[in-house]
């Protein structure tokens, strides 16, 4: 694979740099048997409500914030599947989304990758990811994190990509994306930015929009692309 030229890093949150779907042990515990399918449908629900957010809502209208979006996903998902879901489960789960796990190679990429700048840019409120990456220790790994709140709006709108841009003061094609959403993908390539997928499931590529510059199969694989192995 030919190295990537790019002068900073943008890497997403949510399933790239942590695993969303860490949180199904938990939800195992609470509803034995069910654990796998509550991750999994609380987060199918969480996108489709940011994705709604976006799209119904006109700018004078108030759009709620990715912990609210996240906090209706589960109520949602609980009562889809019929788990009896108490204050005391919901707490729990809700706070599990504030100790996600990083994947194993997380720490160490990001460390390889210095000097050059690596930012997060993430539907998550700036509050969700600053505790994130401090209780996982990555905050001294990242440069900066940026939240779609300064936007007004979810991925995969143009206006949250030039959130990146603005703060970075390259142009798009210089800034590398990190991605392992197939939409987020297809979103920050449309806007022009430099675009990795991390593909770890080996999944199809999106039937829309532009392809990725790059496909990986792990983070593991992105300081070699980008010639910082």
């Amino acid at each position: 694979m030919s190295t990537l030229s790019v002068d900073a890093l943008v890497f997403d949150a949510y399933g790239t740099l942590f695993d969303v779907q860490s949180v199904a042990t938990l939800a195992e515990r609470l509803f034995s048997g069910q654990g796998a399918a509550l991750s999994q449908l609380w987060r199918s629900k969480q996108l489709e409500y940011t994705w709604l957010q976006s799209l119904m809502l006109s700018p004078m209208q108030r759009r709620e914030d990715f912990a609210a979006i996240t906090a209706h996903a589960l109520d949602f998902s609980a009562e889809a599947l019929h788990l009896p879901l108490t204050a005391a489960a919901r707490h729990r789960l809700l706070d599990a989304y504030l100790d996600l796990s990083p994947y194993p190679d997380v720490a160490t990429v990001l460390v390889t990758l210095a000097p050059m700048p690596r930012l997060v840019l993430s539907n998550g409120t700036r509050e969700m990811l600053e505790l994130l990456a401090a209780t996982t220790g990555l905050a001294s790994h990242l440069d900066a994190v940026l939240s779609v709140d300064a936007a007004g709006v979810y991925k995969p709108s143009p206006r949250v990509y030039q959130l990146a841009v603005d703060h970075l003061k390259l142009l798009p094609p210089r800034i590398g994306f990190v991605s392992s959403n197939g939409w987020d993908a297809v979103g920050a390539k449309a806007f022009g930015l430099t675009v990795i997928w991390v593909n770890r499931a080996g999944a199809p590529l999106e039937r829309h929009g532009p392809k990725p510059d790059a496909i990986i199969g792990s983070l593991a694989e992105l300081p070699a692309l980008v010639g910082r192995a």
